[in-house]
């Protein structure tokens, strides 16, 4: 009895700790949910789609809060754009064309706001030609380790 009664206990704490555990691995913890939804190309097409948007409310002569809030949103998802230095180094002047001209909007000029918006759509279109390097790219930029060591000149790195 008393070994059929430590089996039921050890079979019910092990079912409750499986449902609990299951519910847990659901829950997304920290900063990796905020952000890395989509990939680098799909955030800068979601970026740029944004972007349009807001030109297209400035042109519709949309009030300038929701202007101000499409601005807000094309950086929100530009911070999906996760994918090397050199990207989110342009990236991140993209975004301050975006910061001009959300600030251009709170000054309620908007022929300044829709240059920067240009100006920041075409920031975010040359990030595309960023995202694949070639092999030899890549091997290009490579110093090898054992001449970083002897402080050799590596004649391979830094050609293309």
């Amino acid at each position: 009895m008393r070994l059929l009664k430590s089996a039921a206990v050890a079979a019910t704490l092990t079912l409750s700790l499986g449902v609990f555990s299951t519910n847990a691995t659901a829950v997304c913890m920290g900063m990796a949910c905020m952000y890395n939804n989509m990939t680098p190309l799909e955030a800068i097409n979601a970026t740029i789609s944004q972007t349009n948007q807001a030109m297209k409310s400035i042109n519709d002569k949309a009030d300038n809060d929701i202007v101000i809030a499409e601005i807000k949103d094309a950086l929100k998802i530009s911070k999906e754009i996760n994918a090397n230095d050199k990207v989110d180094r342009n990236r991140m002047r993209a975004n301050g064309f975006l910061k001009k001209a959300r600030t251009a909007v709170k000054k309620d000029d908007l022929v300044e706001a829709t240059a920067q918006l240009k100006n920041a759509a075409a920031g975010f279109e040359n990030l595309k030609g960023m995202l694949n390097l070639t092999q030899a790219d890549r091997a290009s930029q490579q110093t090898h380790m054992l001449n970083r060591i002897l402080d050799t000149h590596d004649s391979a790195a830094g050609s293309k």
